[in-house]
């Protein structure tokens, strides 16, 4: 299985939308979130053409950046509560497990992608990677389990609008 996991892209900024009074979780991409969105998501393609399903966090920020990635890709677009910043990385690899797909694009937030990353590689959650707004990271694995998936590549968002 390749499990590609990309960080949202830039969204409004945390303490501004807070004084909205509306919740994180509405928090949407600014416009130069979604143009880099795109950027990354075309750069991606261009590396993988194409995925089996984009899976996504279902906060705003990650499933504009999903929604941009999943028509880029030609793939579905499934949201999962799995994505939610809480969820631990064993709750995700169980619902990994039951996909039907040898290529999975997940789409989340920091750090929770970090932690599953760290965790898949090496059966700790303890963080020692981070991943930059519209970052991809390609991790193989035979199975979602701790320390079963090897690091493919992992590409920096620049890296993706270059090749886009």
């Amino acid at each position: 299985m390749e499990i590609i996991f990309l960080r949202h892209a830039p969204a409004a900024e945390r303490e501004d939308w807070a004084r909205t009074g509306r919740p994180d979780s509405e928090r949407p991409l600014t416009m130069d979130g979604r143009k880099r969105a795109r950027e990354a998501a075309k750069g991606l393609a261009r590396l993988i053409e194409t995925a089996d399903l984009v899976a996504t966090s279902p906060w705003a920020r990650a499933r504009e950046t999903a929604a941009i990635a999943a028509k880029a890709l030609g793939a579905p677009l499934v949201e999962s509560n799995f994505l939610l910043p809480h969820r631990s990385p064993a709750s995700l690899a169980g619902w990994l497990s039951g996909l039907d797909g040898e290529r999975v694009v997940l789409v989340g937030h920091e750090p929770h992608l970090s932690k599953v990353i760290s965790w898949l590689l090496a059966g700790s959650a303890r963080s020692f990677v981070g991943l930059k707004k519209a970052q991809a990271v390609l991790l193989e694995t035979p199975k979602a389990a701790a320390g079963s998936a090897v690091l493919a590549w992992s590409l920096p968002p620049k890296v993706l609008r270059r090749l886009s």
